[in-house]
C-alpha cells in the first residue's frame, strides 16, 4: 500500500513548485520598481490611481512598487476608417465612407488620459467616431448630392477643418482626411448617369457640328480658289496667245510627220479630168 502513496507525495511536491513559481513571479512582477517606454510610446505615472503631471519621454523609469503604476499610451500614426448616412441639401440620402490618420499629441497625453481614457484606442472610439459624424452630416447638409460629387475636394475640406478644430479640443492630430466614397440612392444614381449622358451626347454633337462647318468653310475656299484660277487664266487668254498656241501645235505636228501621204483604200480612183492641150 505505501508504494501507491509514493507517486501521487511526487506530483503534489511538483504542483507545489508550480504554485510557488507563478506567485513568484506575480510578486516580483508587482515589486519591479522599472519600467521601460518604447519609442512610439508616453508613459502616465499614477500614484495610488492620482495621474502625475509629467509625461514620460521613451527610455528607463522607476516607479514605487505597489504605490505607483506607470501607464503607457501609444502616440504614433494611427489608421481609422468609418461611415454613415446623411442627407444632402436637396433631401438626397447619402451613404459617405471616410479615412483618417491621427495621433495623440504628446503634449496632451496626462489630459486624455484623465478626461477620456487610458489608452489612445478608447480616446478615438470616444471622440473621433461621434465627431466623424457630426462634421460629415454639417457639411453633407450644404452641398446638394450633385455638387458632392463635382465639388468633391471642397466637400473633403471642410469636413477636414471641421473634424480637425472637434479632435484638436481633446488632444488628438488629424494628420490626413480623405473621403473615400459617395454612395447614393439607386434612382438618383440612374439620374446622374443619364444626365452624364445626355451631356457627352450633347458635346459630340457639338464637336459634329464644328467639324461640319469646318468642312464647310474649307470647301467654299477651297472653291473660291478654283474660281479665282479660272478668272485668272481667262484674263490671261488672248488673241495674240490664241494665235501663238496655234502655230506651235502646227510646227509640233509638222516635227511628228514622216512624209509620207496618209493612204486611203477602197472606193472608186477619183478621175481627173485634164483639158486638151491646143496645138
Amino acid at each position: 500500500m505505501s508504494s501507491f502513496g509514493q507517486p501521487a507525495s511526487g506530483a503534489s511536491r511538483v504542483l507545489k513548485f508550480v504554485v510557488l513559481g507563478v506567485v513568484a513571479v506575480v510578486v516580483l512582477s508587482a515589486l519591479n520598481p522599472i519600467t521601460v517606454i518604447s519609442a512610439g510610446q508616453r508613459g502616465i505615472k499614477t500614484t495610488f490611481g492620482k495621474a502625475d503631471d509629467a509625461v514620460y519621454e521613451p527610455g528607463i523609469h522607476f516607479k514605487v512598487p505597489l504605490a505607483q503604476t506607470m501607464h503607457v499610451m501609444d502616440v504614433r500614426l494611427q489608421k481609422g476608417e468609418g461611415e454613415g448616412d446623411a442627407a444632402s441639401r436637396d433631401l438626397q440620402s447619402v451613404h459617405t465612407r471616410i479615412a483618417i490618420n491621427y495621433h495623440l499629441d504628446p503634449k496632451h497625453a496626462v489630459e486624455v488620459f484623465r478626461n477620456i481614457g487610458p489608452t489612445t484606442d478608447i480616446a478615438a472610439d470616444r471622440i473621433i467616431i461621434p465627431a466623424a459624424q457630426e462634421a460629415v452630416k454639417a457639411v453633407t447638409a450644404r452641398f446638394t448630392a450633385e455638387e458632392l460629387v463635382t465639388r468633391r475636394t471642397e466637400v473633403r475640406d471642410a469636413i477636414g477643418a471641421l473634424l480637425r478644430e472637434k479632435m484638436m479640443r481633446h488632444g488628438l492630430v488629424l494628420d490626413e482626411f480623405a473621403i473615400v466614397n459617395f454612395a447614393f440612392s439607386r434612382s438618383f444614381a440612374e439620374a446622374i448617369e443619364a444626365k452624364v449622358k445626355a451631356e457627352q451626347e450633347k458635346l459630340k454633337a457639338e464637336r459634329d457640328l464644328q467639324r461640319i462647318e469646318v468642312e464647310a468653310k474649307q470647301k467654299v475656299a477651297s472653291a473660291r480658289a478654283e474660281a479665282d484660277a479660272l478668272a485668272l487664266q481667262r484674263q490671261q487668254i488672248t488673241p495674240d496667245l490664241l494665235a501663238l498656241r496655234k502655230i506651235e501645235n502646227e510646227r509640233e505636228a509638222i516635227r511628228k510627220w514622216d512624209g509620207k501621204l496618209p493612204q486611203v483604200t477602197g472606193g472608186a480612183t477619183p478621175f481627173i479630168q485634164l483639158s486638151p492641150s491646143k496645138p
